[in-house]
C-alpha cells in the first residue's frame, strides 16, 4: 500500500539499517547522522518515521546533509550502539553533528519539533 504513495518508498529507501562502523564513516564523510532508534510494529515509531519522510521530501537539503540510520530497537535495544548513547526507549531520535550528539527527541512526534531538530542537522 504504502510503496503507491507517491514518493513515499523513495524516502523511505534513504534511511540505512544499521550495521557496525556505519555511523563512523557517515561521520567521517563530514554529514550529520540522524540514528533512528525505532520498532517497526509501535505507534509512535511509525509517526516519527512518517513525519521524517514527509519533512525529507519537502527539503532536500536534509538528505543532502544528514544520514538517516535506523537501528531496529528489537534486535539492537542491549547492543552497543543503543548502551554506550544511554537510549532510554523506543521512539529516540539522536542527532550527532562534528561526531558528537547535539540533541535528542524523544518520543516526540510533533512536526515543528522533529522540523527544527533536522535544522540542527544541516545549519552550518
Amino acid at each position: 500500500f504504502l510503496s503507491s504513495v507517491p514518493g513515499y518508498a523513495q524516502a523511505d529507501l534513504a534511511w540505512e539499517e544499521y550495521q557496525p562502523g556505519i555511523v563512523e564513516a557517515a561521520i567521517s564523510s563530514g554529514k550529520s547522522v540522524l540514528l533512528g532508534y525505532l520498532s517497526t510494529w509501535w505507534g509512535t515509531c511509525a509517526r516519527q518515521k512518517s513525519v521524517l519522510n514527509k519533512l525529507r521530501e519537502s527539503e532536500p537539503k536534509y538528505n543532502e546533509s544528514i544520514t538517516f540510520v535506523l537501528v531496529d530497537w528489537d534486535a539492537f535495544k542491549k547492543h552497543e550502539v543503543t548502551t554506550s548513547r544511554k537510549i532510554p526507549r523506543r521512539s529516540t531520535l539522536v542527532l550527532i553533528k562534528n561526531g558528537e550528539e547535539v540533541k535528542r527527541l524523544v518520543a516526540q512526534t510533533s512536526e515543528e519539533k522533529i522540523k527544527t531538530f533536522l535544522d540542527i542537522g544541516i545549519a552550518n
